[in-house]
């Protein structure tokens, strides 16, 4: 049936009249699918919202290494606010942060920090560290604000724009800091063999993009190689973990469901680099 139609479709496609039902057709496609896809969209954000409360009435994270951290609102900054409010977000690494936070941090560095997940959370379980937060989007830095209120560590807390080459030298991380990168493909740019031996005696988690440049990752890896010992973690695909994730909060829902609430929507496997400074 579907050939037919083609076969109708370029015989009569030089007819005026016949063109401008097919151009009209399309525009009205076009609009009816913009539509049909703000109206998903707002469903899944009625469906994040209630869930959310429903689950956290305080919005606090129930789980993982950031247990008791509190969101001001039920609302996340370009990533999924349920895993987060779980527990369970980007838990691939949850080993690997409980195993760097043991170490004696002068500092966090948090590139590409969004609300603040990550920011905030690891300034409640180093609360000697002073964290600097970097984010693009304005209205991540005062979401992120807005976090460090909340849980009462703005005044360790220091919520800046753009995060370059230069920006990260001049950054006071005493003897030994860690710093996290998610920010997106620029890490290639940023994370050169210059600012690895700059850093020689400091930790890095940084996510790779290779969607953005397939190189991004072995870039990385060559810039780091002479100073620093090299992990590679690379994410659970979202489907998976509807499979075998199991959380107490999860109970009374079906895979559908389980979907929804875990999935950190990657449009494909990710990887993390783990750095860890051979001075120490």
């Amino acid at each position: 049936m579907k050939s037919v139609l083609r076969g109708v479709i370029r015989r009569t496609a030089s007819n005026p009249i016949a063109w401008s039902l097919y151009e009209g057709s399309k525009r009205l496609s076009s609009i009816f699918g913009r539509i049909h896809g703000l109206a998903q969209n707002a469903r899944e954000d009625e469906f994040i919202k209630t869930t959310a409360h429903k689950l956290f009435p305080d919005l606090a994270v129930a789980h993982g290494p950031f247990e008791g951290l509190r969101y001001p609102s039920a609302q996340s900054e370009a990533s999924a606010l349920l895993p987060k409010l779980l527990g369970c977000y980007e838990s691939e690494l949850h080993l690997v942060v409980d195993e760097l936070l043991k170490n004696r941090y002068e500092a966090i560095v948090d590139i590409g920090c969004a609300e603040g997940y990550y920011a905030i959370g690891l300034a409640l379980r180093k609360p000697d560290a002073t964290v600097f937060a970097y984010d693009l989007n304005p209205h991540a830095q005062l979401a992120c604000a807005e976090m460090a209120k909340l849980n009462k560590v703005v005044d360790r807390v220091h919520i800046r724009g753009i995060c370059n080459p230069s920006v990260l030298r001049s950054i006071p991380l005493g003897e030994r800091s860690l710093i996290l990168s998610d920010c997106e493909g620029f890490e290639s740019t940023l994370f050169t063999r210059e600012i690895a031996e700059w850093f020689a005696k400091h930790d890095f988690i940084i996510e790779t993009h290779d969607a953005v440049d397939i190189e991004t990752s072995a870039k990385v890896r060559a810039a780091f190689a002479g100073t620093h010992d090299i992990r590679s973690i690379r994410s659970v695909d979202d489907i998976e973990k509807a499979h075998s994730y199991r959380y107490p909060e999860l109970d009374s829902f079906g895979p559908r469901e389980r979907h929804r609430i875990l999935r950190e929507q990657r449009a494909n496997i990710m990887e993390w680099l783990v750095m860890t400074s051979r001075q120490n």
